[in-house]
């Protein structure tokens, strides 16, 4: 269900891309109007860490920390597929880190 979100919960956010050679991982592939960049959309595999104020504190694998609104259109409750097979490219559950979401000054980035 759209934003019926709980701590530890595995999401899935589509970052849209530019650069000159998307990687393996990249889908929804155009290239600019003179072929010299390309856009594309990549999925990220980050763990809900709190919930407050109609606000995400997500987490990324390697901790960096992101708040997203919590009826981002691009951000989604991951799937069983993705549960069983891409795992490994989650945050673990288990991981709990200090933030700024926690003294109110949340760091807001897309």
């Amino acid at each position: 269900m759209l934003g019926s979100f709980s701590p530890n919960d595995w999401v899935v956010y589509t970052r849209e891309k530019y650069s000159l050679s998307p990687g393996p991982r990249a889908k929804n592939i155009s290239p600019s109007p003179h072929g010299e960049m390309y856009s594309y959309e990549v999925d990220k595999y980050w763990v809900v860490r709190q919930v407050k104020d109609g606000q995400l504190l997500l987490e990324t694998r390697r901790g960096k920390q992101h708040s997203l609104p919590i009826h981002d259109s691009r951000l989604r409750k991951a799937n069983l597929w993705e549960r069983l097979f891409f795992a490994n490219r989650f945050p673990s559950k288990a991981t709990v880190r200090q933030s700024d979401f926690t003294t109110g000054t949340p760091t807001v980035s897309h």
